[in-house]
């Protein structure tokens, strides 16, 4: 036999080092893999790898031994002989204990591994010491690292296993392993105490150190035992290399103990204070000072494992901190670890200056500051209600080291990690006010100081003013999840401002603006440096300081507008009066702002460093507007207070805006100022909607700007702005005047004639414009249909929710486009992207003005529609026109939704046609496509047809219901209802988990709202397939990510019937499954309890279906002819 073993050794060690090597072909490892794979499958393969293992020092060999042991344990273990697995358990352990000081690292860690699966299949049963090994592993010095790292793999693998068993045997696992829990802990205890205490001893007398007078005021309001500050100021003790290593083992286990063990008795207070003692490696420079002063290289591993000590301990110390439910005997163990924790906080943030605290951050490992902070997250997110009704334990100090390391963190992630902390303070302060409002004030006074505080240097860090060096480093040009990371730092910290504002109004006010103002005075000095030169106006400042001080200023400038437009919700609603005069005061700001940029056209000037100081004049403007904008709320709020009394004042704000506004609207402006200003323009026609707004003249410009055919368009985006704002000054009402004052006749007419401007070119395209022998040019025309359409369609988009005037208005100016979008749509059937526009404008109409177009104009629109979608014009768009030709598809079956969903009988005559569609044309094409395309749309429009239209399917009777006491209707079109039930059960057996939700979604709705389940036809024909179905679904897992709903779907079908699953059902299903023998189906029908709630029930399924998975894999790894009896 070793001759045999020696040859296929060296035989398997060629194998391997060819596979490795860089110059063998794919061809030729695929070969290999073969072989390899054929070996592992003989019945006595386990025998050589035995050999191999103690006989070859190869890791590649090792490794692939290893792989064979795992895959007999886990798929063919049932299947192995006693005598077998008996040899098995004891040659595996007994080689892990002869070699694992010599084996790499992996190597010994899978052998673990794979001895703690056999654990998993045989403890305690047939392998009663698989524990107790492990156990006396640890407590021999000798192996007490391998005991660790037992004791860690058996956790992951047994706590939650990961392979199919089960669930008895899972639910077993678990209680052995909760047994064993108090016994493990106190051995982890023991050793972290143990090499603690031995190292403390050489270190008792340490040299004078600054860690001795560190119980300040603070330290005892937090610890309430001298004792315990006494322990934690213990010097840290120096471990050498092996200890250090015992201890990550032993935290590492810890770590992933209390991932799933429960909070308990068990989790000792000295447990708790070892551990904290270790997270002081963390925080610990002078170690690491230590290790780099000695010199060697050596000292300074050692120096970053002890930082490494310190992270292993805090994410012990975070995993009970996640834990949300904490028993009440626990409570007291979770404000000692509070405590302990911000006495560490205090030690990373205590300043002699305050340059040391944020030099201090820096040395310390990132990945301990890291977890410090999810620390301090979880502690607020989760235990800040509990533990801020505790008296000893001082919110507010805790809030002052909160800050001070907030602000000095070293990196942005971690002082963007920071603000989300404070958020998250914030929010709570705001929900604890608003469901307590007699405490509003107590509240508040407890915490004045420390928002105000928290305010004024969240402003200070967005200022180049007082923060150019961190600043500067943000990069302002790569868009990530769509914002720049200047974007997302400024955007995070207006956050906290608002939330602040929100609890203290006036303090955030008086402490913004006065900011505001200092940076506006140099912005509107600026007019006094300017000088007319030959090619137009120049800035004349030109030192390289002055200019960079002038950079800095407008880039706060530009901070501090968007600051000011954030807080604009501030000053409306209830508080509208309170703080109109405040709210005065800044909208009078930023309009004569606003005018002035606008006016000296600051946006066109020539300056010394145009790359930097333009971009920053056209933000500045840019961003006045914007920040007038968001004040349009409250502007509409002033209006309705004062429109029949002294209106000077507003009516000057209004047409001061206007001015600012007008000039900008011109193709010489850049694109970003350009549609600031257009955007503020609608905000003043659809927001605040004076009445006198149309008679200005600043906005007669833009109307003789818009409708003259000679003027130069504006970019797409604008126009559609300016058009949108222009139509909105005609169609919507205006607030606080009576129906008889709208003057409605003359706005409709000016109505008309600016939608006949912006749609004279398109009114003049001839369906022949797709003709070979066309007038214009096929692009020329297309791009007439595209601008045309786009701003048709917005303005009726942004009309459909207002008054049924609003709306006869606006399609009485459109009627004429309409008509001739409808003649045109046939000609270009085949050009997919203009088709797709039409549509989509056809789509815009459908859901706002439906009621007036008119019936019989909506039956020509869709039949023109039906008659143009052919099965053949169908194919062509979603087979062979790609994401285009699908989504003009998609938009057909939308306007169809729009269709069935009309309440009454108009549009009842359309449904044959459209289901024959669904069923006949469309469904055929994608039913056996892969690609998702058009499905979800598909189903949501039959969705919404049963929905909508139950009765055409089911006629309910009165006489009937009173006949049987139950209404059992009478079915019509019962083929049709048939085959789209088919269709929604084809949907289910789709990899595609989109369409797989949604469709669920749809049933379980209709079951709500219709009964569908409760169905003869349904109940008859269909229920029991559906549920067959969906039982397939889940054993395949091809689906887990909706175990939950579809566990709900299969219990509200079963509860339709449950005498019949029972009975029936679940027998049949048994019965058809293969892979399982007659005594597991007895066993699992058996398991399956008659429970009729939903949580018994829907946990019998998945213990069934988890049960048949195991059943099926022990099945597949018994040997070829294995008889059982």
């Amino acid at each position: 036999m070793t001759a045999s073993e020696e040859a296929s050794l060296r035989a398997l060690e060629s194998l391997m080092t060819e596979f490795f090597h860089d110059c063998t072909t794919n061809e030729r490892k695929r070969e290999i893999e073969e072989l390899l794979n054929n070996f592992a499958q003989q019945i006595g393969a386990w025998r050589f790898c035995l050999y191999f293992l103690s006989s070859t020092r190869n890791d590649y060999v090792m490794m692939y031994s290893l792989t064979v042991f795992e895959n007999l344990i886990n798929k063919m273990w049932l299947g192995v002989p006693s005598q077998d697995k008996m040899e098995i358990r004891s040659c595996l352990p007994k080689l892990l204990l002869a070699h694992h000081k010599t084996l790499p690292y992996f190597i010994r860690n899978k052998l673990c591994k794979v001895i703690v699966d056999i654990g998993r299949q045989d403890w305690p049963m047939f392998y009663h010491d698989f524990f107790t090994n492990i156990l006396q592993l640890i407590q021999s010095p000798v192996t007490t690292p391998l005991g660790l790292i037992m004791l860690k793999t058996t956790s992951e693998e047994l706590a939650c296993p990961r392979e199919d068993l089960s669930v008895a045997r899972k639910e077993e696992l678990r209680k052995l392993l909760l047994d064993q829990v108090q016994t493990v802990l106190g051995l982890l205890t023991g050793i972290l105490e143990t090499v603690w205490d031995k190292h403390s001893v050489t270190a008792a007398t340490p040299p004078p150190s600054p860690t001795s007078g560190e119980s300040g005021d603070l330290l005892s309001n937090l610890l309430q035992s001298p004792s315990s500050a006494k322990l934690l100021n213990q010097p840290i003790p120096i471990l050498d290399v092996e200890s250090e290593y015992i201890c990550s083992l032993a935290l590492e286990c810890l770590a992933h103990l209390f991932s799933w063990i429960p909070l308990s008795a068990s989790i000792t207070p000295s447990l708790l204070t070892t551990i904290f003692h270790f997270a002081r490696f963390g925080c610990d420079i002078r170690a690491r000072k230590m290790a780099s002063v000695n010199g060697s290289s050596q000292n300074c591993v050692l120096g970053q494992e002890r930082g490494r000590l310190g992270v292993l301990a805090m994410s012990c110390i975070n995993e009970l901190m996640s834990k949300n439910c904490v028993p009440m005997e626990f409570e007291e163990y979770l404000l000692r670890m509070f405590q302990q924790t911000f006495y560490l906080l205090q030690k990373i943030t205590k300043d002699n200056n305050a340059h040391t605290v944020k030099s201090r951050l820096e040395e310390l490992d990132e990945s301990y500051i890291e977890k410090f902070t999810d620390f301090l997250r979880l502690f607020v997110s989760v235990h800040l209600r509990r533990i801020e009704s505790y008296s000893q334990f001082p919110v507010v100090e805790f809030l002052t080291l909160l800050f001070k390391y907030t602000f000095h963190q070293p990196t942005h992630e971690g002082y963007f990690s920071c603000l989300d902390i404070w958020t998250l303070f914030l929010d709570y302060l705001t929900s604890k006010i608003k469901s307590r409002l007699g405490d509003k004030e107590a509240v508040l006074n407890r915490y004045e100081d420390a928002l105000v505080l928290l305010l004024t240097e969240v402003l200070n860090r967005i200022q180049f003013r007082y923060n150019q060096a961190q600043l500067e480093e943000l990069d302002d040009e790569t868009l990530d999840d769509d914002q720049t990371e200047w974007q997302r730092y400024l955007r995070q910290s207006l956050e906290v401002v608002a939330k602040v504002m929100e609890l203290l109004p006036t303090h955030a006010f008086s402490t913004l603006f006065p900011v505001l103002q200092d940076n506006l005075e140099v912005y509107l000095g600026l007019q006094q440096f300017i000088v007319t030169s030959g090619s137009g106006h120049r800035l004349n400042i030109t030192a390289e300081n002055d200019c960079r001080r002038l950079h800095c200023s407008l880039r706060d400038l530009s901070s501090l507008l968007q600051a000011v437009g954030r807080l604009a919700e501030y000053f409306i609603g209830d508080v509208f009066a309170a703080r109109f005069s405040d709210a005065l005061t800044v909208v009078e700001r930023l309009v004569k702002v606003t005018l002035y940029g606008s006016q000296i056209k600051l946006y066109n000037i020539e300056t010394a460093v145009p790359s930097v100081l333009k971009p920053d004049l056209i933000d500045v403007h840019a961003q006045s507007l914007a920040a007038l904008q968001a004040y349009s709320h409250w502007l509409a709020q002033y209006y309705s207070e004062v429109h029949r009394q002294n209106t000077q004042q507003f009516v000057s704000l209004v047409s001061t805006t206007m001015d600012a506004i007008t000039p900008l609207i011109s193709t010489k402006v850049q694109d970003k100022l350009l549609l600031s200003a257009c955007h503020l323009l609608v905000s003043l026609a659809t927001t605040v909607r004076p009445v006198f707004l149309i008679s200005i003249p600043a906005v007669q410009k833009v109307f003789n700007r818009i409708t003259d055919a000679s003027a130069q368009r504006l970019v797409d985006k604008a126009q559609v702005l300016v058009c949108r704002a222009l139509s909105n000054i005609l169609l919507l009402p205006w607030p606080n005047l009576p129906e008889n004052e709208q003057q409605w006749p003359m706005r409709s007419i000016n109505h008309a004639s600016l939608i006949s401007a912006l749609s004279r070119d398109y009114r003049n395209l001839k369906p022949s414009a797709v003709a070979p022998h066309r007038k214009v040019p096929l692009d020329d025309t297309k791009v007439i249909i595209h601008q045309t359409l786009s701003v048709l369609e917005d303005i009726v988009e942004n009309i459909s929710g207002e008054s049924t005037k609003s709306r006869q208005i606006c399609y009485q100016s459109l009627q004429e486009s309409v008509q001739v979008s409808l003649a045109l749509f046939p000609a270009f059937i085949h050009q997919s992207d203009v088709t797709d526009e039409m549509l989509s404008f056809f789509l815009t109409l459908f859901r706002g003005l439906r009621v007036q177009m008119g019936v019989p104009f909506t039956e020509q629109i869709i039949q023109t529609f039906l008659n143009m979608f052919t099965r053949e014009q169908l194919a062509e768009s979603i087979l062979h026109e790609g994401s285009t030709g699908c989504r003009v598809v998609e938009k057909f079956l939308k306007i169809l939704q729009v269709v069935v969903q009309e309440p009454g009988q108009v549009f009842k005559p359309f449904l044959p046609s459209i289901i024959s569609l669904c069923m006949e044309q469309v469904y055929p094409i994608i039913a056996e496509r892969p690609s998702p395309d058009v499905k979800a749309e598909l189903f949501e429009l039959l969705f919404r047809m049963l929905h909508h239209n139950w009765r055409y399917f089911f006629k309910s009777t009165v006489l009937a219901s009173v006949q049987r006491g139950i209404a059992e209707e009478q079915m019509e079109n019962e083929p049709q209802f048939s085959a789209i039930m088919q269709a929604f059960g084809q949907s289910f057996l789709q990899p595609d988990i989109h369409l797989f939700k949604q469709n669920l979604f749809y049933l379980e709705t209709l079951n709500t709202k219709q009964k569908l389940y409760h169905k003869k036809i349904f109940r008859t024909t269909m229920l029991f397939q559906f549920v067959n179905v969906l039982l397939q679904v889940l054993v395949h897992k091809s689906h887990d990510l909706l175990q939950e709903e579809i566990g709900i779907a299969i219990y509200n079908m079963a509860s339709v019937d449950f005498d019949g699953f029972f009975a029936a059902f679940l027998p049949e299903f048994l019965t058809s499954c293969d892979g399982v023998d007659a005594n597991q189906k007895n066993v699992l029908g058996r398991n399956f309890k008659m429970d009729r709630d939903l949580p018994s029930f829907t946990q019998n399924v998945h213990r069934l279906v988890n049960d048949l998975r195991y059943y099926r894999l022990c099945n597949d790894s018994l040997p070829p002819g294995t008889v059982k009896l």
